[in-house]
């Protein structure tokens, strides 16, 4: 019974990676088209949340990514 939930639950991860990674990209355009319309709010943290975002969906870390993106995107009005 545990292999099979263990099992499950891996698989659930392995299917699921590439939905993140298809995600984050739209984030980063999501970031960039509000920034470029309310420059005003694009702070330091902001970008630097930003590049964190880019290299970690760089380097497969797509959940990381995401976290990162959504909150640049809260700073600068894009979400």
């Amino acid at each position: 019974m545990m292999k099979r939930t263990l099992l499950a639950a891996a698989l659930a991860a392995f299917v699921a990676t590439p939905a993140f990674a298809a995600e984050c990209p739209k984030l980063m355009k999501s970031y960039d088209d509000a920034a470029a319309k309310n420059a005003s709010k694009v702070t330091a943290e902001a970008k630097k949340l930003r590049a964190d975002g880019e290299a970690d969906h760089k380097a497969g870390k797509h959940t990381e990514s995401m976290t990162a993106l959504k909150k640049a995107g809260a700073i600068v009005g894009a979400m």
